[in-house]
């Protein structure tokens, strides 16, 4: 995940190289580092204490992170840029969509360091109930605590989206209906056409197939 990140902040970097080709996009890009120049992460200290970073690795991810994102903040363009470069293959918009929308916690269209840290230290070193409330976190669209099978369809067509028609094996049109169908089936236990946290934990810790399938997010997050 970290040699990604690398590779995020150098994209960044060119996006904003490219931008400044256009005089009107320039003058929005200088005015959005005015505004955030005066953003300063949170104590190292409080940072290691909510992440399972050391104070020297967080230090050393910092200055790389500032060093190629200069205002300290990532917005859902630059996010979606990354995405496209390592799934040329498939549409990765939508997926980086979903992903940028949990990474962004306080929902203010930016992902901040602090935010950028904790999402990653759940996903690099998160216990599995830290990683499953990320995944139903991601699932749940709306924030409303349950997941629908619309949601559910939602996701899984903007990763079968972004993996691309040349996917092998082939990818057929109906599979993502069919996949949400037959796992929100086993995650609704009490069939009343949403799932729950408790639902969502327990199936996907019980059913060794539906585990597996959820290991996609450690080759595309």
């Amino acid at each position: 995940m970290y040699s990604c990140c690398k590779k995020r902040w150098t994209l960044s970097r060119w996006l904003v190289g490219h931008l400044r080709l256009n005089n009107h996009q320039e003058n929005e890009i200088d005015d959005l580092e005015m505004q955030v120049m005066r953003y300063k992460p949170e104590g190292i200290d409080e940072l290691v204490r909510n992440t399972k970073f050391t104070k020297k690795e967080l230090q050393i991810m910092y200055r790389g992170f500032k060093q190629e994102c200069p205002t300290g903040l990532v917005n859902e363009d630059a996010f979606k840029e990354i995405y496209a470069q390592f799934f040329p293959q498939g549409d990765s918009s939508a997926y980086a969509h979903y992903v940028f929308n949990v990474f962004d916690a306080d929902h203010n269209g930016t992902i901040s360091f602090e935010e950028f840290v904790i999402g990653l230290s759940v996903l690099s070193r998160g216990s599995l109930n830290e990683k499953l409330m990320w995944a139903f976190k991601l699932y749940d669209i709306n924030g409303d605590g349950y997941i629908t099978k619309e949601e559910m369809l939602d996701i899984v067509k903007a990763i079968y989206d972004m993996m691309g028609k040349y996917a092998d094996p082939p990818i057929s049109e109906n599979a993502p209906g069919d996949h949400v169908e037959r796992v929100f089936q086993k995650m609704d236990k009490n069939r009343d056409g949403v799932v729950t946290i408790d639902e969502f934990m327990e199936t996907c810790k019980n059913d060794e197939n539906i585990t597996k399938s959820m290991s996609v997010f450690d080759t595309i997050l």
